[in-house]
Parts: structure tokens; sequence; C-alpha cells
């Protein structure tokens, strides 16, 4: 829920007011407050009040020793994380500049996509130029997000969005969605060319773990389709299924917007797309509006290159 507009001779907002809030919101409770900002009870009492005054809306309710947030209160909690989280920036890129070392961009890549598709979307932020020094994470989706509360990684890149109901406070950005194809090494592809994709029902496949994004949705095409591929193994690294493709072991799914680089990249030949089927991409942020110029380089290639996905020159 939006704040009322003020009058416009309202004062202005008051950071030290807003960091005593924030600190009561965070510690649940003004006594938690005291004890991490070293101050008096009162005066922690008086600068969130200060802060109700000036933007005009009730944001703490007592609930016995604790306090609870309302509506409102939720809504100035949200700002004044990015706001922090901004000064926190702030001061790290001035010290850094000063000192003449490079700004560290540390982006995490969930390991669940395939590192074709990762390779594509981390190509802006290695163009940032020698002011940036990027570094790379792989790993699970639930350890980079527990990094990226931590303020270990900037961002993280993953094929899926956070769960919801996470504790972690971080926003979704949707990059973009790619139609999924299908890919083989060269004589596999001249059996399963005609008749493309029925000619998957009891084709050799690779396929991703359960669990995995691409995966639930190449089982959900083949439901609605009635096709059964023999599943000849299932493989939690992208990198080394789209190798065992390489080797004939089996047909495998990647998406199409990369579909020049798997071919070039593993020898293998496009058979086709899974119609309907589509795998999405994700920018997780703890930034509601994506201000860092690394995530914004990342988020407008991506989004440009995802909205003109090329058509297959096999059929579909």
């Amino acid at each position: 829920m939006p704040l009322p507009d003020r009058p416009a001779d309202a004062p202005p907002l008051n950071y030290h007011h807003l960091h005593y809030f924030w600190a009561v919101a965070h510690a649940g409770s003004v006594a938690g407050a005291v004890q991490r900002l070293g101050v008096a009870q009162a005066t922690v009492s008086e600068q969130v009040k200060a802060l109700e005054r000036t933007l005009g809306v009730p944001l703490l309710a007592r609930r016995g020793r604790s306090v609870a947030l309302t509506e409102q209160g939720h809504v100035v909690l949200r700002y004044a994380d990015e706001i922090f989280s901004l000064g926190r920036d702030l001061v790290h890129a001035a010290r850094t500049r000063v000192e003449g070392r490079p700004l560290r961009f540390t982006i995490g890549v969930a390991d669940s996509l395939p590192k074709v598709t990762a390779t594509r979307l981390l190509q802006p932020a290695l163009a940032l130029g020698p002011l940036w020094r990027v570094s790379v994470r792989t790993g699970p989706s639930a350890r980079l997000v527990a990094d990226l509360a931590a303020d270990a990684v900037d961002l993280v890149i993953a094929d899926a969005p956070m769960p919801a109901g996470s504790r972690v406070r971080a926003y979704n950005h949707l990059l973009g969605e790619s139609p999924i194809a299908v890919f083989a090494a060269s004589r596999l592809a001249d059996a399963l060319a005609p008749g493309f994709p029925r000619s998957l029902h009891g084709a050799p496949m690779l396929l991703p773990a359960d669990g995995s994004p691409l995966r639930r949705d190449v089982d959900a095409w083949c439901q609605q389709n009635g096709i059964e591929p023999d599943v000849v193994a299932e493989v939690d690294d992208m990198a080394l299924l789209q190798l065992l493709g390489h080797d004939g072991v089996g047909a495998f799914c990647a998406p199409a917007v990369v579909a020049e680089e798997v071919e070039r990249t593993f020898d293998v030949r496009l058979l086709g797309r899974l119609r309907g089927a589509r795998e999405r991409f994700w920018a997780l942020s703890t930034e509601r509006r994506i201000r860092h110029p690394g995530v914004l380089a990342i988020a407008d290639a991506a989004r440009a290159r995802l909205a003109s996905t090329r058509r297959p020159r096999a059929r579909s």
C-alpha cells in the first residue's frame, strides 16, 4: 500500500529517524534496538515517533514487550532496507576508488542453469571495463540465495525465482524466457529428425535431475503429448549432460535462445523445439528497483536477447 501524499510544507525525511526505526523493525523490539545502537530507550522511542509524525502514518504497534509492523510500517521498512543497502554500497565504492582498486561484482550462477546459457548471460558483466572485477560462483540456488542474504554475492542468476514464503529479503527480476529445444549428435539426429517430435517416444534421452525447472517443463510436455522417452541418464550437472549428448548417449534439451552456441560448442544438431515448453531466467537481487550498474547491464542485455529468440531451422 503506497504511503499517502504529504503536504508541500511537510518536513523533509530525517535519515537518523529512519535508521532508528529500521533498527527497531529488525530487532523486533525497542530494547533490542537499544542494545544494537547503544543509546537510551527513550531516544529510540522518540526518534521513531518523530518519523511517524513526518510520514503521517503509524509504523509500529506494541505486542507486549515486542513490536509489530503496521501495514505502512512494512512499506517503509522495504524502502529503508534499500536505502541503507545503497548506503553501504556507496561507502564501499568510495573507499575502493580512493584506494585505486577495482570494484568487485560477485555473481552467483545456479548450477542447474546450462553453462552455455550462463556464459551468454554473464557477457555484459565481463564487458564492464577495468573499473570492475567480476567474480563468479556456481552452486545450488538455495546456497547462492543464502549468500545473497549475507551480502556475499551481488546477484544470483537462476532458472527459478525464490520460493514463495522465503525469509530472504530479496527480489525476483524476470529476465525473460526461451522455448526449449532438443539437440542430438549427428548419428542420433539422423534417426530422430524424421517425425520429430513424435520420434522422441522411446528414444534415448538425457534429462536433468528431478526437481529442476527444466526437468519439470520437459516432463510436463512429454505427459501432455503422450511421449515416453527412454531416459538413459539423469544428470544434475548440465555441462556433463551436454558432453554426454555430444558423445551420442542420448538427445538432450537446452534453451533455444542459445541453440547456435550449443550446436557449435558440443558439435550437435538442433532437432527442433518442444512446442509450448519454455524455460525462464531470473535475476535475484536485494534491490527492489535495479540500480547496480553490473546487474543493470546483465538484465538489459538478457531481456533484449531473450525477446528475439531465433527461429529454429528444423521443424517443431
